[in-house]
Order: C-alpha cells, then sequence, then structure tokens
C-alpha cells in the first residue's frame, strides 16, 4: 500500500479491512465493526471498557484463539463477549508487525466471507505502518482538560458523602454508597455527563431541558445524564448527586448527611 502522511494505527486497519471487497464500516455499540455480506469480521477497540488495549478483534479460523494466545500472550488475547466464539483479540501497539496483522484480518475474512469473494481476495502488498500517534482523548476521553476539571470537583464532593467509594466501571469513574452506585461520570463521543438516579417521574420534567438526556442502558431504570460537555452549573450537579445518593443511601447513612 502506498505511504500516506499522519495515519494513525486506526487509519490502517482502516485501510487494511476497507481494502477487502465489498467491505463496509459500520458503528456498533462506540467501534467501527467491519462487515462483508452483512456478518462482521472484525471490530476496532481502544480501551473497551478501561481495558487499556488497543486493538483489533477477529472472527479467527478454529485453533487460532488458543495457538496465539498460548504462543504469544504479550501481544494476543481472549476478546469479550466474542471470546467465547473463538474470536482473537490482537493489539496494535506491542510491536506486531502491521503486514502480518493485516495477514489475520484477512484470514478473519476468508472465514465470514460468501465463497466468492473470500477466493477473489487481491493479493496482500506490505502495508506501512503508522506515522501518527492516536489522540490521548481517544484512548482515554476523561484526560480532556474540562473533563479532568470536573472529575477534580466532582470526586471530593461524592467522596464527602458518608460512607461513598470510588469504583471504576466499564472504565469511568463511579461512586458508590455502600455497594449501589449512584453517580458516574463518562465521555462518549466527546459528550461528557454525569450520570444520577431520578426517578422515571423526574426524568421526564428533566429532559425537557435540552441539558438532560435518559441514558441507554440505565435509563429505564430511573437514570438521567447532565450534559456537562459545554460545561456546567455546579448546583445542577450537586442536586443530582445528592439525590440520587439519598434514593441508594442507608438510614443510618442519611442520619450521618442529615446531622
Amino acid at each position: 500500500m502506498a505511504a500516506k502522511s499522519a495515519r494513525t494505527l486506526s487509519d490502517v486497519v482502516r485501510e487494511i479491512c476497507l481494502g477487502l471487497p465489498e467491505v463496509e464500516e459500520v458503528m456498533a455499540h462506540g467501534s467501527p465493526d467491519y462487515r462483508v455480506g452483512g456478518k462482521t469480521f472484525a471490530t476496532h477497540v481502544i480501551n473497551h471498557h478501561g481495558d487499556g488495549h488497543i486493538a483489533v478483534w477477529l472472527n479467527a479460523p478454529p485453533g487460532a484463539q488458543e495457538h496465539y494466545t498460548s504462543t504469544e500472550p504479550e501481544s494476543f488475547y481472549v476478546p469479550p463477549y466474542v471470546g467465547p466464539r473463538g474470536w482473537l483479540g490482537v493489539d496494535l501497539d506491542r510491536g506486531l508487525d502491521w503486514t502480518r496483522i493485516a495477514k489475520l484480518i484477512r484470514e478473519a475474512y476468508v472465514k465470514t466471507a460468501p465463497a466468492k469473494l473470500a477466493s477473489g481476495i487481491p493479493e496482500l502488498e506490505e502495508v506501512t505502518p503508522p506515522t501518527a500517534e492516536l489522540d490521548p482523548e481517544v484512548i482515554d476521553p476523561l484526560v480532556a482538560p474540562h473533563a479532568v476539571a470536573l472529575l477534580d470537583r466532582l470526586r471530593p464532593f461524592c467522596l464527602s458523602l458518608p460512607e461513598v467509594r470510588e469504583v471504576r466501571q466499564f472504565g469511568k469513574p463511579a461512586w458508590q454508597a455502600g455497594k449501589k452506585t449512584f453517580c458516574t461520570l463518562s465521555r462518549y463521543d466527546r459528550q461528557l455527563q454525569v450520570h444520577a438516579w431520578v426517578g422515571a417521574e423526574q426524568q421526564v420534567h428533566l429532559t425537557f431541558d435540552d441539558r438532560y438526556r435518559i441514558p441507554a442502558y440505565t435509563g429505564h431504570h430511573g437514570w438521567i445524564a447532565l450534559v456537562a460537555e459545554d460545561g456546567v452549573i455546579w448546583d445542577a450537579v450537586e442536586s443530582l448527586v445528592l439525590g440520587s445518593y439519598r434514593h441508594f443511601a442507608r438510614k443510618r447513612m442519611l442520619e450521618q448527611l442529615d446531622a
């Protein structure tokens, strides 16, 4: 493949995958899926749920997962969700040769594609490695200055509440009253959000304000997301967090808080 300027490893993965016959790129759960005939053969993931891997998950041939993860565990791993079906996780930043990575991607394509397409893939050319680093915010969106500033204010406020601890959930900071999560901070698709429980009735009222969103996964349980990408009124954050804490906290915690 011809050399190009300012190509990140994500650009190289895209070039390899889209260079194969009739491949389409589809965003799924925040990561690009590469599909042929409607079936995914490769998914490019970056720090998925905070796991630290910059990788591609491949629909590998039978036996490949066991072979590579046992012989080269520094570069290969069993990915979540699809790993039990034999998929292979390939780390892209651990020194593997890019032409070798391209061969592995092509093997996944051949396994997945209709026979007519699989038999007609073009000859593999030497792959030019990436020439640019990934944006740090792509790897960890919460390193953005405004995200750090909000976290630096939100963290001590949450931890000042009785019997609260900070944990990581899906790679993001979360705060628990005892064992019940009452607040999380996330940044997805360049959108910083504070998540808290408000209940279904309050959800309806809040969403008349375009700063609020009903989040996926937790929205049906009464949670709300306050969008903070362009700044936030701290009183709104404090009100959300306290209300959510009071919902999940035990009686003794509330007694300490009110005292």
